[in-house]
């Protein structure tokens, strides 16, 4: 069980330690990497010594993150800290080397596992990057341009550009904060929320044309087969943040992706909701969890397999999970 510490006590911590390590997890997203260079950045800045762990699923989006920050092979850490990372399931296959060695693990998953020596955690934060934040202007009273950056890639994308529902007041008020020390917000606005590949629009039509709706329209649920990947051309860039397509539709309370990864029974739930619909919850009988409005699961069956089970659950369990 990991011993809970404040951002204050988080930041002393880190001030009093050296020669870290950071973990990004598996599919790393905006939040995890723009979170964990951000923290490499300005540890770096005040002196210390901090690397990135390579996380092998990274892809163009979000390398600018984190390439300037990779562990060499033999860098031997004194700490290791995970970053937005809830279980060791999502560690990637090099980080679990250190699965029993994670001193400190930040992150806003109300499903963390506690698996750390020491846990900062606020699940009320829209983004781990809210929370980086807040210890880095514990530490030094500021931060720079380019650790300004890092953290607008991880609240903005972990925030839709501001749109979902986990936006709160402070969250704003750190992207006002990080816009005035320098992030180049418009140039990655504009990378990040309104430029579309060609495989994205294609993969999107794919989707969208064989998109199933339940339960009277309020559940939507999307599928993307490696068959389906291929044929458009789309690699991992392109369906960055696709689970929020289905619950982008008039009416779904319930927007659920289920996507093959390496092979037909290995696959990937995303579920994103409409309050009071809890995704969490969903996920939870499939082994995996998150937050309320956006969750997810590792599950070894089929596609097909796995959306009957997905309709049952939902059947059978209003108790738990809400269709209103």
């Amino acid at each position: 069980m990991s011993a809970l510490i404040s951002v204050i006590e988080t930041a002393a911590w880190l001030k009093e330690n050296d020669n870290y390590l950071l973990i990004t997890h598996r599919r790393p997203d905006g939040d995890t990497l723009g979170s964990a260079g951000a923290l490499a950045q300005g540890l770096r800045e005040l002196g210390k010594t901090a690397y990135v762990l390579e996380n092998h699923e990274l892809t163009p989006r979000y390398a600018p993150c984190v390439t300037d920050y990779i562990a060499p092979a033999d860098f031997n850490p004194d700490n290791v800290i995970a970053v937005d990372t809830a279980t060791l399931d999502l560690f990637t296959k090099n980080a679990l080397d250190y699965s029993d060695k994670i001193s400190l693990c930040i992150d806003h998953h109300e499903s963390n596992t506690n698996y750390s020596e020491f846990l900062c955690i606020d699940s009320g934060r829209a983004a781990c990057g809210e929370i980086i934040y807040d210890i880095l202007m514990q530490l030094t009273g500021s931060i720079s341009q380019i650790t300004a950056g890092h953290l607008y890639v991880a609240i903005s994308t972990d925030t839709g550009c501001f749109s979902y529902a986990n936006t709160t007041a402070e969250t704003f008020a750190v992207a006002s904060k990080l816009l005035e020390l320098g992030a180049p917000v418009r140039e990655l606005n504009k990378k990040l929320f309104r430029t579309k590949t060609m495989g994205r629009i294609k993969i999107e039509g794919k989707i969208t044309s064989n998109m199933e709706f339940h339960f009277d329209g309020k559940v939507a649920i999307a599928i993307i087969t490696r068959e389906m990947m291929e044929t458009s051309g789309a690699n991992e860039d392109d369906i960055d943040d696709i689970s929020n397509l289905p619950v982008s539709v008039e009416g779904v309370g319930y927007g659920i992706t289920i996507r093959e990864l390496t092979s037909s029974t290995d696959c990937k739930i995303s579920c994103r909701t409409v309050p009071p619909n809890d995704a969490n919850a969903l996920c939870a009988k499939f082994g995996g969890g998150g937050h309320k409005t956006a969750a997810g699961a590792s599950v070894n069956k089929t596609v097909y397999e796995i959306k009957e089970e997905i309709l049952e659950t939902l059947s059978s369990n209003e108790n738990i999970i809400s269709l209103a």
